[in-house]
């Protein structure tokens, strides 16, 4: 044996032996499961041993949906997270400018606003933000990545101007007398966004391996990621080729699963005679399901709604691909053996993804596609139950929760808002959850987002009791949809997503019994170790202290 974890406390997540003691790992494969005695018996002179001294070892996390590239590049924008008003919004980027020292000429770009957070709750619009810097470009996205606000020079360079062209799949915001806002809506984004200096390879390569770090102390040794949200979809041999180096020089030390943004069929087709499928690749790199949007978000408003939304009554949200456009892409990558996966938040998204897929399985009958709804965030019964009829996968982001329920309830109502996020009443129909953060929209971290799965609470503790508590999941039920759930997503669930014998040996250690912890601190446990392939690729600083090492 290579390495022996003992003496610890390890929740499996396989039924058929939920629990153990110790584990012993062979190359990159776990070699046994079971009591101290029994695999401590398995040791040589060459084994690594490591006395867990009680600690939790789990499979390692696996997030089902999140965006390295644009985690890793917000490192070099304004940071608004934080900001509780548009006031806070201009200090922080006028710090910023400062600090950075940049040039007049050059673009400013900053993300993570919520308006939930603001007093007035209102938009930061091109006057708020012209009074911020008038004559250097500025663009400043909302947290959900799906609002983009800008202040004059930036209108100007991307040629807005006085009653603009409508933008199909977006909105640009204009007052009474047709003037622009400065408030840009999904794809009128890319008016803007365009203008911003590409990526190349090299750069890539510095933003995965800075992400990739950041995401193994956090205990994820699997992500599903859609880069090119951020890139482009011409981007895509690119971005391939960037992870495949890396894994060949041995600087890719987690695994992914990419999920290619293809919402144009020149794109898709173009994707697919270069030979790229599901499930090609490598242990460390795989190309993943076709992802697409369909909506926004229904803190923006944009997330396509059965109904208006309070107090807009011209408002449904935004489709930002048509009915025709998804099922001709669907069909195509369906057709091609192509997983497919499809961000749709509201209601009428969702319902339409369905309807989709329900045409495209008809019309090509495939054995295991296992189809996808990224986000699944407004269901109501019945699409619950067609859920269950047609075997579609959930990826779910439990951190949503904290982060929306006010926003939820204002935008539409205490009888749908009753329809959104019921992760419990998934489960209780036995349809297939996996476990995400869309990050950097939510903090990647799995225990954060557990931690919301089974209280229903921000951080403070808030809504007391947990809102919609029905809806919150066992901790058993938390656990499997950041492991195996999310295996299930990438047709590896026979190599990942538990601790059994011939499984891959992708772990992570926590520093105390998650079972035994109450709910609202299970946020504050640490992560101790992640081993990935065998191989312990992060260890914090209590394990080097204290290694429990023989």
């Amino acid at each position: 044996m290579d390495l022996i974890f003992y003496n610890g406390r390890v929740i499996t997540i396989d039924h058929q032996q939920r629990e153990a003691r110790a584990v012993a790992i062979r190359a990159d494969q776990i070699a046994a499961v079971g009591g101290n005695d029994q695999v401590l018996a398995l040791k040589n002179d060459r084994t690594k041993m490591i006395d867990l001294a009680g600690r939790t070892l789990l499979p390692g996390f696996n997030d089902s949906h999140m965006h390295l590239i644009s985690y890793a590049s917000t490192a070099e924008k304004v940071d608004l997270r934080h900001c509780t008003s548009i006031d806070q919004i201009g200090s922080a980027v006028k710090n910023f400018i400062r600090e950075k020292g940049i040039k007049s000429e050059q673009w400013v770009v900053g993300w993570g606003w919520d308006q939930a957070l603001f007093q007035d709750q209102r938009l930061p619009n091109r006057d708020d933000l012209d009074r911020v810097t008038s004559g250097q470009p500025l663009a400043l996205m909302r947290t959900c990545c799906h609002i983009l606000s800008v202040n004059s020079a930036a209108l100007k360079k991307a040629g807005i101007d006085r009653h603009p062209c409508s933008v199909e799949g977006g909105n640009i915001v204009t007052d009474a007398r047709g003037v622009p806002t400065g408030v840009l809506e999904e794809k009128a984004m890319v008016l803007v966004m365009d203008l911003f200096a590409p990526l190349d390879k090299d750069k890539l390569k510095e933003l995965i391996r800075s992400a990739a770090g950041d995401f193994l102390s956090a205990g994820l040794t699997s992500v599903q990621t859609d880069d090119l949200t951020a890139l482009g979809g011409d981007l895509a041999p690119e971005l391939i080729d960037a992870y495949r180096e890396l894994e060949s020089t041995g600087e890719l030390p987690l695994r992914v699963n990419m999920q290619a943004l293809l919402p144009a069929k020149d794109e898709l087709q173009s994707f697919l005679a270069r030979g790229y499928r599901t499930g090609q690749g490598s242990g460390y790199f795989k190309i993943g399901p076709l992802k697409l949007l369909t909506d926004g978000s229904i803190g923006g408003r944009t997330a396509l709604v059965s109904a208006p939304y309070e107090g807009y009554p011209e408002n449904c949200g935004i489709e930002i691909l048509s009915r025709r456009e998804v099922k001709e892409l669907v069909d195509l990558a369906h057709s091609c053996d192509m997983q497919v996966a499809v961000h749709a938040i509201g209601d009428a998204a969702v319902s339409m993804v369905l309807d989709i897929y329900d045409e495209a399985e008809r019309r090509y009958p495939r054995s295991d596609p296992r189809f996808r709804v990224i986000h699944a965030s407004m269901v109501s019964p019945s699409i619950l139950d067609r859920f269950k009829k047609q075997a579609v996968i959930a990826d779910i982001q439990p951190l949503f929760t904290p982060s929306d329920f006010i926003l939820v309830d204002r935008h539409l109502g205490p009888q749908r808002a009753a329809w959104v996020y019921r992760w419990k009443d998934f489960i209780q129909r036995g349809i297939r959850l996996a476990g995400g953060s869309d990050c950097p929209v939510e903090n990647y971290e799995p225990l954060e987002g557990i931690h919301a799965a089974v209280t229903r609470q921000d951080k403070n503790g808030n809504p007391p009791g947990g809102w919609f508590p029905d809806q919150c999941l066992a901790l058993d039920e938390a656990l499997y949809i950041y492991t195996m759930g999310s295996a299930c997503c990438t047709y590896e669930e026979n190599i990942k997503g538990s601790i059994t014998a011939g499984k891959l040996a992708d772990l992570v250690v926590l520093s105390e019994d998650i079972t035994t912890t109450e709910p609202a601190k299970i946020k504050d446990i640490e992560v101790d170790m992640t081993i990935v392939g065998g191989n312990i690729a992060y260890s914090s600083s209590e394990m080097k202290n204290n290694p429990g090492e023989k």
